[in-house]
């Protein structure tokens, strides 16, 4: 891409809102390199991390790789036998660790997220370094005793050698004879020595060397003959120690030096995981969306380049969102150059420039801030001339340095390049200017390069009106405000409001006549034209709000009704329910006093007695008892078919937001077929029967309300359990202690059976094997467990536990 234009269009500017949301320096330079493609497939695979980074901040909530540190100047130093110091130590320990922790997040979203997995694939695990740096170096930055056996020998010998030093020091204190001549009682050090603060007049009477004096000459520090040698030892143990240290941490750096290329591929993984989700979190910040990005149309229309340009209500990025007036720029397939004209501070520059940054934007994997369904065609380089070119050092006038920007474009300008001229031919004589402009609009017609060009002259107007692949584009001022609207209308020139302006400001009427008798008679028609163009055009946008207004009515009316209508469903399936339940209970009551006749008729047969006509008749109750029972349960069925919700009324959309029962988890419909519906819940896509789903309904106010849950007919004469809520399909016991995961399991367990789920995810981590051997312990003696597996490679692997339930 031409450097100039990205420098005019504020592209690094971009780049500095981007550089806020990266994490570490690694990451922070490749923004600050980020560069536009022209290769159309690399561009969608750009957007298609970004778009997969959002789902993932969506899904798991924030990664962040902050406190992480770039590893390849430090594995370079370790190349050329560089010993690394025991701080740079802990910083590579803790960017493997946010490495490590970023690679297992995403081995769990490796379906929904592929492109992301297999960049998170080069990420390091750690590969034991990580416990190797952890036993050699403490969290302080200090070489531990365990790092070496003769390091812990060094240690160890050297504290009893300070303490036996101490110790005749002590003796110095202490004893009357000596401790008089002390300046102060205490042990102090001079040169790396341990010695006693002498008085000066005492000079002679302390056997021993004098290291220092203070500077007032009163106090000398001696090291008495009697702890010379064991000053030595000690001195000669901190050298070993030293030396015992250095050779760890160059071990150390060896085992850095072994691995560099692993360690260089991380950090570079790191740095691109990070720079995706920072463009995922500025995505967020614009509240941006996935451009499509498609090629040059191959047949296009005759003189055409092929280029698609459709932004809806596209907003600057560099402008507060909150107040950023959208523009829709929507070009027909016969059009690719816009001639763009309005007043002063109307914001075309700032058109011209949200154009350009859209492009700009999407090609280097950035989402942009319009609305779903904008499209932009791969433009090979994007050309900009916008702002004041003048320079003083380089003698140039506004009109010099456009040119010279202009003359750049147009050498390097071709049909797949966006070129962008704001106040074309500005700066001269208007009539020179005017001309200028019209050839060079001719020329950038004639070799099919899309093109906007921003203006004042009113003959490109008519320049653009009557060319084809040219047309008008204008935004909008309020005369009544004398503000400008920053509406973007294509297919309409600008309008001269000049005059109306003035007369609004109170310019003399006198002077407003004299200056329109001044004008050229077809201009004022011109005028007059556009005046009712706009006054038609306004008429038809407030008959379309209106229209648009009373449609939502309408349609909420509907949502209304039917949501009314469904909740009778409801009710009426609700009161049948209880009168069959009602019912049953009192045939089961009935069942239970003929069950105690029958046993009574049961004891008279086999003690040889008469049955009596009361019981001959309990014998007929009970035979009608039985065709009425048949008869009911036919009614209860019938009643059922009938109670179910009235779809007809409101069919399901794809998109439309459903509850799946089994799982009691929240999905999409994302296809229709037949008495099939096809279901995508988190990472399952699923095909249930309508029975499976309850949808997400419209209450009475409008609002989105939770799914009410409509209980399965009970079947007669059999026991049916309390509906238990799903747990979900997924366990984390990750960081839990044994007797936590082990309660844990337990309860999960028995609720997904009672839920009826088929089957779950049990997340334990790999680790030593100690929790999961627990867990899967606990897994086997669960009755209703049919089976269990280790999870998918894509799943996990060993870290997880597929447990699938058996229901009879």
């Amino acid at each position: 891409m031409n450097p100039k234009s990205l420098i005019l269009l504020e592209y690094h500017k971009v780049l500095e809102r981007l550089k806020a949301f990266t994490s570490f320096s690694s990451s922070t330079a490749l923004a600050t390199a980020l560069r536009p493609t022209a290769n159309l497939e690399k561009a969608l695979a750009l957007q298609t991390l970004t778009r997969e980074a959002r789902f993932l901040l969506v899904t798991i909530g924030n990664i962040s790789f902050e406190c992480a540190v770039d590893l390849r100047p430090l594995t370079d130093q370790a190349l050329h036998s560089m010993t690394l110091d025991a701080q740079v130590f802990l910083a590579i320990r803790n960017t493997l660790q946010l490495s490590r922790d970023g690679k297992r997040q995403m081995e769990n979203h490796g379906e929904e997220c592929p492109n992301l997995a297999a960049l998170t694939a080069r990420l390091s695990d750690g590969g034991g370094l990580i416990d190797q740096i952890t036993r050699t170096i403490s969290d302080r930055g200090e070489v531990l005793d365990s790092a070496s056996t003769a390091l812990g020998h060094i240690r160890s010998e050297m504290k009893v050698t300070h303490a036996r030093l101490f110790e005749r020091l002590e003796r110095f204190i202490n004893d009357p004879r000596s401790a008089r001549m002390l300046q102060e009682t205490l042990i102090t050090t001079r040169n790396g020595r341990y010695v006693l603060p002498l008085r000066s007049e005492f000079k002679g009477q302390l056997k021993g060397l004098v290291h220092d004096q203070s500077s007032s000459g009163a106090t000398l520090f001696v090291e008495p003959i009697a702890v010379v040698e064991w000053n030595n030892k000690l001195k000669e143990l901190e050298l070993a120690e030293r030396d015992e240290v250095l050779r760890v941490l160059h071990a150390l750096t060896l085992r850095i030096a072994d691995d560099a290329e692993n360690l260089n591929a991380t950090s570079e993984a790191m740095a691109e995981f990070d720079l995706t989700l920072a463009k995922a979190k500025y995505a967020e910040h614009l509240h941006a969306v996935e451009p499509v990005l498609c090629p040059f149309n191959p047949k296009p229309a005759e003189g055409h380049p092929g280029s698609i340009i459709q932004l809806i209500r596209a907003r600057h990025p560099l402008l507060d969102q909150s107040i950023a007036v959208p523009i829709s720029v929507e070009l027909d397939p016969e059009t690719f150059a816009v001639v763009l004209t309005g007043p002063n501070t109307g914001g075309k520059t700032v058109s011209l420039k949200t154009v350009g940054l859209a492009v700009l934007m999407a090609q280097s994997g950035l989402q942009i801030p319009a609305q779903s369904g904008s499209k932009l065609s791969l433009f090979k380089d994007v050309f900009a001339d916008i702002g004041d070119e003048q320079s003083i050092e380089q003698s140039l006038s506004t009109f010099s340095g456009h040119i010279t920007q202009l003359v750049k474009v147009l050498r390097h300008a071709d049909q797949n390049s966006l070129v962008l001229l704001d106040e074309l031919g500005a700066g001269t004589d208007p009539q020179e200017g005017s001309a200028l402009a019209r050839a060079v609009l001719s020329y950038l017609i004639e070799k099919k390069i899309t093109c906007f060009v921003a203006t004042h002259y009113p003959e490109l107007k008519l320049f653009a009106h009557t060319t084809p692949g040219a047309i008008n584009a204008s935004l909008e001022f309020d005369l009544e405000t004398l503000r400008p609207t920053y509406h973007f209308v294509v297919g309409l020139p600008g309008r001269s409001n000049a005059l109306a302006i003035a007369e609004r400001l109170g310019l003399d009427s006198q002077i407003i006549d004299s200056a329109r008798q001044e004008l050229d008679p077809t201009e004022l028609h011109a005028e007059d034209l556009l005046d009712e163009i706009n006054r038609q055009r306004n008429m038809a946008e407030a008959s379309y709000q209106a229209a648009e207004a009373a449609r939502l009515e309408a349609e909420a009316l509907r949502n209304k009704a039917n949501a009314r209508l469904e909740q009778l469903d409801r009710e009426k399936a609700n009161l049948a329910e209880k009168a069959e339940s009602r019912a049953q209970r009192e045939l089961d009551a009935l069942r239970e006093e003929l069950e105690d006749l029958r046993k009574a008729m049961s004891r008279v047969r086999q003690s040889g007695q008469k049955a009596s006509p009361e019981q001959e008749a309990l014998r007929e109750v009970e035979d009608k008892l039985d065709v009425i029972e048949d008869r009911e349960e036919k009614k209860a069925r019938k009643v059922r078919r009938q109670a179910k919700p009235r779809g007809e009324l409101s069919p399901l959309k794809v998109g439309e937001k459903v509850l799946v029962r089994k799982l009691n988890v929240e999905g999409v419909v994302t296809a229709l077929s037949g008495d099939e519906i096809e279901i995508q819940a988190g990472p399952l896509r699923l095909r249930l029967r309508p029975m499976e789903i309850e949808r997400k309904l419209k209450d009475e106010s409008g609002e989105t309300a939770e799914p009410k849950k409509v209980e399965a007919p009970k079947s007669l004469g059999k026991t049916i359990l309390p509906g238990v809520a799903s747990p979900g399909l997924e366990l984390d016991l990750r960081g839990e202690r044994a007797d936590v995961a082990t309660e844990k399991v337990r309860n999960y367990l028995e609720q997904a059976w009672l839920s009826g789920l088929l089957f779950g995810r049990i997340i334990h981590g790999k680790g030593t094997g100690t929790l999961r051997q627990i867990i899967r312990d606990e897994i086997k003696h669960f009755p209703q467990v049919k089976h269990w597996e280790s999870g998918g490679e894509k799943e996990g692997g060993e870290g997880v536990t597929v447990v699938f339930f058996e229901h009879r």
